[in-house]
C-alpha cells in the first residue's frame, strides 16, 4: 500500500506509518476518537476527491456530477433510514460547521442562545467566548448540579424563562449521562425557542437505541460522523422537512463551498455499516465497556463526575483522589505509558483549561478493536498504577510494555502499521 507516496514523499509516508503504529501499539481512550473500517479508509482515498460538486444532487453548479450524486444520495438516504429523519444534509466538513449552519438557519448575529457551560461538559460551539458561537451571539449558560453532576432541568427552565433565548442547545462533549430531550423540547416550546440538539458524541448510540433519540423532539439535530458513529471525520445535519431549505442554504452558499465528495462517499459507507445488525451489538458493547471501566476506576478510588456513566464516556475529577495531580500531568504520564486520554475541565473547575483537574475517557476506539469488559478492568488497573506515581519512569516503562502486549492481541490496520 502507498507505494507511490513512499517514493514521492517519504517524509509524509513515514509520518503516516508512524501514526498507524502509534494507534496500533497504544490504547486509544479519547472519547471523541474511533477507528474506521478498512472500507471507509478506502472510500476516502478515491478519485472523488478530484470532483467539485457545489450544490445538491441533481442541482449542481458544475457538470460531471452524475456519479458523485449517487454517493451523496446514498449517504442521505441511509442517514434518513438510520435515524428516522425527514431531511438530511451530509455536506458539513465538521460538527462545528454543522452547528454553524444550524444556528444561522434560525438566528441573526446578536440573538440569544442558551447552551451548556463548557466546564460542565458543553462544547466550544455551544457558546464559548473563544468560538464563533460566543463571539457572534449573546450567550447564557446552564450547567449541572454540584452534588450529583447531572443536568438540572429546573435550572434550565428557570434560565430559559428569565432570558427568553431564541435558541436552546442540548448535547455535550463531556457529559456521561442520558440527556432528556423531551424535557428540553418542552422548555423550548414554553419560551418559543428553536431547539437544536448536537448529538455528535452519542450518534452511534442513538442510531442503535442505546440512547434516546432527539429526532422527534428537536427542530434541528447536528452530529459528527466519527466518534460513536465510526465514520470519517465530518458533519451532518438532520431536520424536519419544513427546515430543509433553510438548512441547505446555510450550508451552501452561506457557510462553505464545494463539499468533500470523497468524505461523503466514506460517510455513505459508514452509514451502511451502521444499518447492519452487528453495529447495534457493537454500540451495546461500547456502553458495557464504559460501565466496566467506570466501575474499575471507582473501585480503585477515583471520583467520577455523576458517579458513573450511561453512555460511551466517563469524566474523572482527580481532585478528591489526587489533589496535587493536574489533568495535564495525568494525561502526559498515561500517554508515556501507551494510554491516550485527554485532560478535561470538570464542574467547579479552578484550574486553567490548559491544565484542568480532570480526564475525559471513552471506550469507542477500544471497542472497535474487539476489546471487552475484561480488558477494561485491566485498563483501569493500569491507569490507577501509573497515576499513583506519575513520575516513576520504571513503572511507566513496565506498563508501556504490558499495554503493547495487549494491543498485539487486537491488531489494527496491519498493512499500514507493519
Amino acid at each position: 500500500m502507498m507505494d507511490n507516496l513512499k517514493k514521492t514523499d517519504p517524509a509524509v509516508f513515514d509520518s503516516i506509518v508512524s501514526e498507524a503504529r502509534r494507534q496500533a501499539d497504544g490504547l486509544e481512550l479519547i472519547a471523541s476518537e474511533n477507528f474506521v473500517s478498512q472500507a471507509v479508509l478506502e472510500a476516502m482515498g478515491t478519485v472523488m476527491t478530484n470532483k467539485y460538486a457545489e450544490g445538491l444532487p441533481s442541482k449542481r453548479y458544475y457538470g460531471g456530477c452524475e456519479f458523485v450524486d449517487v454517493a451523496e444520495d446514498l449517504a442521505r438516504d441511509r442517514a434518513r433510514q438510520l435515524f428516522g429523519a425527514e431531511h438530511v444534509n451530509v455536506q458539513p466538513h465538521s460538527g462545528a460547521q454543522a452547528n454553524m449552519a444550524a444556528y444561522f438557519s434560525f438566528l441573526d448575529p446578536g440573538d440569544k442562545i442558551l447552551g451548556m457551560n463548557l466546564s460542565h461538559g458543553g462544547h466550544l460551539t455551544h457558546g464559548s467566548p473563544v468560538n464563533f458561537s460566543g463571539r457572534l451571539f449573546e450567550v447564557v449558560a446552564y450547567g449541572v448540579r454540584e452534588d450529583d453532576g447531572r443536568i438540572d432541568y429546573d435550572e434550565v427552565r428557570e434560565r430559559a424563562r428569565a432570558e427568553r433565548p431564541k435558541m436552546i442547545i442540548a448535547g455535550a462533549s463531556a457529559y456521561p449521562r442520558t440527556i432528556d430531550f423531551a424535557a428540553f423540547s418542552e422548555i423550548a416550546r414554553e419560551v418559543d425557542a428553536c431547539f437544536v440538539v448536537d448529538m455528535a458524541h452519542i450518534a452511534g448510540l442513538v442510531a442503535t437505541g442505546h440512547h434516546p433519540t432527539p429526532i422527534p423532539h428537536a427542530d434541528i439535530v447536528t452530529t459528527t460522523t466519527h466518534k460513536t458513529l465510526r465514520g470519517p471525520r465530518g458533519g451532518m445535519i438532520l431536520c424536519r422537512e419544513q427546515h430543509a431549505k433553510a438548512i441547505d442554504k446555510a450550508v451552501f452558499p452561506f457557510m462553505q463551498g464545494g463539499p468533500l465528495m470523497h468524505v461523503i462517499a466514506a460517510k455513505a459507507v459508514a452509514l451502511l455499516e451502521a444499518l447492519k445488525p452487528d453495529f447495534s451489538d457493537y454500540s451495546g458493547r461500547i456502553v458495557a465497556n464504559a460501565k466496566a471501566l467506570a466501575d474499575g476506576l471507582m473501585e480503585r478510588g477515583f471520583h467520577l463526575v455523576s458517579g458513573g456513566t450511561d453512555n460511551h464516556l466517563l469524566l474523572v475529577d482527580l481532585r478528591p483522589s489526587h489533589d496535587e495531580l493536574t489533568g495535564k500531568e495525568a494525561e502526559a504520564a498515561l500517554e508515556a505509558s501507551g494510554i491516550t486520554v485527554n485532560k478535561n475541565t470538570v464542574p467547579g473547575e479552578t484550574r486553567s483549561p490548559f491544565v484542568t483537574s480532570g480526564l475525559r475517557i471513552g471506550t469507542p476506539a477500544l471497542t472497535s478493536r474487539g476489546m471487552n469488559e475484561a480488558e477494561m478492568t485491566q485498563v483501569a488497573t493500569w491507569i490507577a498504577h501509573v497515576l499513583e506515581a506519575p513520575n516513576d519512569q520504571d513503572r511507566i516503562t513496565a506498563v508501556r510494555g504490558e499495554v503493547r502486549d495487549l494491543c498485539a492481541n487486537f491488531p489494527l490496520y496491519v498493512e499500514l502499521a507493519g
